[in-house]
């Protein structure tokens, strides 16, 4: 891989970028940024991909713990020349136009003490994230390559959800429905002393199993019916609306809507739900969620978790990049755009150098401002309407005994009754590399419109999975019991909550790439991010599965 970082800031400390013109140059290394890079070198366009940090991810990177503060309220502003210079090439009279970046973080705020050495912690900037063991960004990591350099581990611990004051497991399959194992509560959604609420959740799995084989073999009947599936007026309506039908009770529907599904927003709240979930949309997380259970021999579940941070799935991807010819520099800020007056079309970039880069199509990460020079665009600053709540924290032990990742669920109303949206916790252990052993990692979000009430629910939540102080009789395990959930609570060492903004990606005269979205998985994003290479290169094929490149050694590929 051809990593031309440099260390500093003064302009001899650059270094020089030959060739001077590319067909993409991408700002920034996230993940869309990344794929991105990977589908047109597999093209075969030459590729020039920087960043500003040293490291690779940007907003999708996985960071020691004592850069996350400083990192999160960091002024993102780039330095910018003091006025446009114009200047003559060989084809065209270019100015460049100063170039931006916006804190995309807001409300941080910190509380306990980080334990020692803090370097061993390390931070995912788009967590909670899972990948299920079916879904399109596994097959993406396999079709590339990029399987190669990204480990994964089960979340083994399975799902929890948060019901009546108490933690009750989520069913993985309808084998467990009827399972007698003890978990951490003694209430088992009742599952356990109600036959009839067994049989009516068993009866639905197996019609949903029914519609999803019918739907994959186009089965039709003796007179040419669709047989097994789930009509067409059912799979249009709100999928709240369809479990009702079923008789599921409550309990049983927020498992399959906020635990199965995935939902974000209360189903129940149909005329103010910022995203009514259809039937249709539902059953599909349901099969990726059925089809992920046992996809790999060596998983647990459904959902797996990358070894070390998602920051490794943004590297794998440059990785194939690189071996198909792009170029990449890390450490080099982009300053400004370099403008075609005559026809009035971004064609390349300034960088901090002071080396003007010129290309076919600029790629940018989420941070940056683009200039709209009263040209067409999508992308402006209007998209900045959504947010997500995170937090991060270390806690002294297993939220679930005896289980090292697992995650949690509280559906919309479980915290309190004026909650409207779901707030999803995932524990991460050392098994995973991004902790001491005996610690646990926990991150947490959920979507909201201001950054009071997302805090307010993040906080809810930490505060009914942990207790915030050891008493003195417990000193020494950090462990205290709960009224609610029975056993001991974790104790909360060290948290930090913050607002992210949440930007869509946008085409236009530049391509802006996506934030991470307040979704548990990656399809918005990678759909997004499809999307966004269809608009450049609509005859060209996304990472084609020929485009494997063939991996003789590249141990020095992200050598920095």
């Amino acid at each position: 891989m051809a990593d031309a970082s440099a260390g500093g800031g003064s302009l001899d400390e650059y270094p020089t970028i030959d060739p001077t013109s590319f067909d993409v140059v991408l700002c920034g290394t996230g993940l869309p940024e990344s794929i991105l890079a990977a589908a047109c070198a597999a093209a075969g366009k030459t590729v020039l991909h920087v960043d500003p940090d040293p490291f690779y991810g940007s907003f999708y990177s996985s960071i020691p713990l004592p850069s996350v503060p400083s990192f999160l309220s960091a002024d993102s502003s780039t330095p910018c020349p003091s006025s446009p210079t114009t200047t003559s090439s060989a084809t065209a009279e270019y100015t460049a136009v100063d170039l931006e970046r916006r804190s995309l973080y807001s409300e941080v705020e910190t509380s306990g003490t980080v334990p020692e050495p803090s370097r061993r912690f390390t931070v995912d900037l788009v967590g909670p994230r899972v990948l299920y063991c079916a879904d399109e960004a596994v097959d993406l990591l396999l079709r590339s390559g990029g399987s190669h350099h990204v480990e994964f581990k089960s979340v083994e611990g399975g799902s929890l959800i948060y019901w009546d004051g108490a933690l009750c497991p989520v069913p993985d399959s309808r084998q467990t429905i009827f399972m007698d194992s003890t978990h951490r509560s003694k209430e088992k959604l009742n599952l356990r002393d109600n036959l009839k609420e067994k049989t009516l959740l068993f009866r639905f799995f197996k019609l949903v199993q029914s519609h999803i084989a019918a739907s994959s073999s186009g089965g039709k009947d003796g007179e040419g019916q669709a047989s097994g599936k789930i009509s067409e007026e059912d799979l249009d309506l709100p999928f709240i609306e369809f479990l009702k039908k079923q008789q599921l009770q409550p309990k049983i529907r927020a498992v399959v809507l906020y635990a199965i599904a995935m939902a974000d927003y209360d189903q129940d709240a149909a005329d103010t739900c910022e995203k009514l979930l259809t039937t249709r949309d539902g059953i599909k997380t349901l099969a990726l969620y059925s089809s992920s259970i046992g996809r790999f021999a060596n998983a647990q579940g459904a959902f797996i978790y990358p070894m070390y941070g998602h920051g490794e799935l943004p590297q794998a991807f440059c990785r194939f990049a690189a071996v198909k010819g792009a170029l990449y520099v890390l450490r080099m800020p982009v300053t400004a755009l370099l403008v075609d007056e005559e026809k009035k079309r971004y064609i390349g970039t300034r960088l901090a150098s002071g080396q003007d880069i010129l290309c076919q199509q600029l790629i940018l990460g989420p941070s940056y401002k683009i200039p709209s020079l009263d040209m067409p665009s999508d992308a402006s600053d209007s998209n900045l309407t959504r947010k997500v709540a995170r937090g991060v924290c270390i806690i002294s032990s297993s939220i679930k005994e005896a289980s090292s990742n697992v995650l949690v669920v509280f559906p919309p109303k479980s915290l309190q009754e004026q909650q409207a949206t779901a707030v999803r916790a995932l524990q991460l252990s050392s098994n995973v590399a991004v902790c001491p052993p005996g610690m646990f990692m926990v991150y947490l979000s959920t979507p909201c419109t201001d950054a009071f009430t997302g805090k307010q629910y993040i906080n809810k939540a930490m505060e009914v999975l942990f207790s915030t102080q050891a008493s003195d009789d417990s000193e020494g395990h950090l462990e205290t019991t709960s009224k609610n959930i029975e056993d001991r609570k974790p104790v909360l060492i060290w948290s930090c909550v913050y607002v992210q903004e949440i930007t869509q990606g946008t085409s236009g005269a530049v391509l802006s790439c996506p934030m991470p979205d307040e979704n548990l998985d990656y399809r918005d994003i990678l759909e997004s991010t499809k999307q966004l290479f269809t608009d450049i290169y609509p005859d060209e094929e996304f990472l084609p599965r020929n485009a494997t490149p063939k991996y003789a050694d590249d141990d020095s590929d992200l050598a920095e």
